[in-house]
């Protein structure tokens, strides 16, 4: 398998160079230079296998060449070994043929660590190969950083810096991150948005001489392996759900950043039948803005009860735009550079009829978040952090047959966002035992400003 960049210019690469390159070097995200297919009867075979078994057919296209297949699978193997549930994505039925995806049996707790447990392992292997070193700079709304670090910390060749916005993250989650003194492991709180930390993950990338001194690699969702990693739990929710795949399953994804979701639509591509994608936002609707009218604008990013999704600029999008641009890397790069200089771009409406068959955009507001906990816990007794909230609220709104399994994408554990939990059932849900004492954990953290030059000499400083 090789990787083409959304904008057209940058060289193809194989699965490890795309692993360690992250960004491309055109500023586009890397896409597979096509989409491979499940073979026929997949998803009847896949009904009764593990999940990493599964994980191990499903991702074998996108590394073959890279990796040998023995040594992919115990990689596999190793990454999910570390959840607390045998089935590592358990389904839970909410009645009304309404399920939730729990992504969140992971070491901290959130959708993050089904990707990053792997992508950790998968550095250390490609760097090991290469007798390499790389400095891993990276972005994070909240979830991001502490599964990055979780799964990067003590590796003899790495470096991990993590940028989150100061200020904007639950406590829970900036502890997670802070509290790991791990000497590989840096933390910095930028006075900013995350879409400014963001911006200036990829104004490093953008400055080669400090690229390629530092040798950056990526842990965000712009690093393909993310996305990768993150198609199985749709294959394997739709093989259990989906009848062998004899029906179509739909999902709504609380997202902010695309990249959950864009996952979603790689399985699609290669072969699960999907039928609808309800895209969950915030208060910071940018992408039901897109799915409603075709028209992006960036606006003033609004803190909401689901921080994670708290994003105007997201990045994955331009996935997708390719695709609906028939694969022009030029176009693209035209849209995106247009969209930066002048803050909103439009679809033409044809482009955006494309998605209408399949996609969807729903906004909830922090009341409607706060109301779906409530009335979730008062009826079944269980709670849900704010995204997976906004994810139910948009998946009661926006579904389409009711005869389909509607999947809730469950991305965080409730005692991530313990306030939000407590303020809307009275119970604050408490964290599991191996974070009981996160609140007298240490904290090393440093606090910066939103300057590009400043971040750049941070990480030259520790560094030496």
């Amino acid at each position: 398998m090789h990787y083409v960049s959304t904008r057209g210019a940058a060289p193809e690469l194989d699965f490890a160079d795309v692993l360690l390159a992250g960004l491309a070097r055109d500023g586009g995200l890397y896409v597979p230079a096509s989409w491979p297919t499940l073979p026929d009867g997949s998803l009847e075979r896949f009904a009764s296998m593990s999940y990493a078994d599964v994980a191990v057919e499903v991702m074998w296209p996108f590394v073959e060449g890279s990796i040998d297949a023995d040594v992919f699978a115990d990689i596999v193997a190793a990454a999910y070994a570390t959840f607390d549930a045998a089935e590592v994505v358990p389904l839970t039925d909410l009645g009304d043929g309404l399920w939730l995806a729990e992504l969140f049996h992971g070491p901290t707790l959130a959708f993050k660590d089904v990707a990053l447990q792997l992508v950790g392992r998968l550095f250390d292997h490609v760097l090991g190969q290469r007798g390499e070193r790389v400095t891993i700079v990276g972005a994070t709304s909240g979830d991001t950083g502490s599964a990055a670090i979780d799964a990067c910390r003590d590796r003899a060749a790495i470096d991990i810096f993590v940028l989150h916005p100061h200020e904007r993250v639950s406590e829970v989650q900036r502890r997670q991150m802070t509290t790991v003194l791990a000497d590989n492991v840096h933390n910095l709180a930028v006075r900013g948005t995350f879409d400014d930390c963001q911006d200036l993950v990829k104004a490093l990338f953008a400055d080669t001489e400090f690229r390629d001194r530092r040798h950056l690699s990526a842990v965000n969702s712009i690093n393909w392996a993310r996305v990768m990693a993150q198609i199985v739990y749709y294959v394997t929710t739709a093989a259990r759900l989906g009848a062998g795949g004899s029906r179509p399953v739909a999902f709504s994804v609380p997202t902010g950043n695309f990249g959950n979701v864009f996952a979603g639509y790689a399985a699609q591509r290669m072969g699960v039948p999907i039928s609808q994608f309800v895209v969950a936002s915030n208060r910071n609707d940018i992408l039901t803005q897109f799915l409603t009218t075709g028209a992006m604008t960036i606006g003033e990013v609004h803190p909401t009860l689901s921080p994670s999704m708290d994003i105007q600029v997201s990045s994955n999008l331009e996935r997708l735009l390719f695709e609906l641009f028939g694969r022009d890397g030029t176009a693209v790069a035209e849209l995106m550079s247009r969209f930066r200089a002048e803050g909103t771009v439009a679809l033409e409406p044809d482009r955006l009829d494309l998605l209408s068959e399949h996609w969807t955009g729903t906004r909830v507001d922090d009341e409607g978040t706060t109301r779906t906990i409530r009335a979730l816990h008062e009826r079944t007794g269980l709670f849900v952090d704010p995204h997976t909230a906004v994810g139910l609220a948009a998946a009661e709104q926006s579904r389409r047959d009711a005869d389909v399994p509607m999947v809730v994408l469950a991305t965080a554990h409730p005692a991530k966002f313990p306030d939000a939990v407590e303020a809307a059932t009275g119970v604050r849900p408490p964290l599991p035992t191996h974070l009981a004492d996160l609140f007298d954990r240490p904290e090393r953290y440093d606090v910066v400003d939103d300057d590009v030059a400043v971040v750049r000499d941070v990480i030259d400083d520790t560094l030496g």
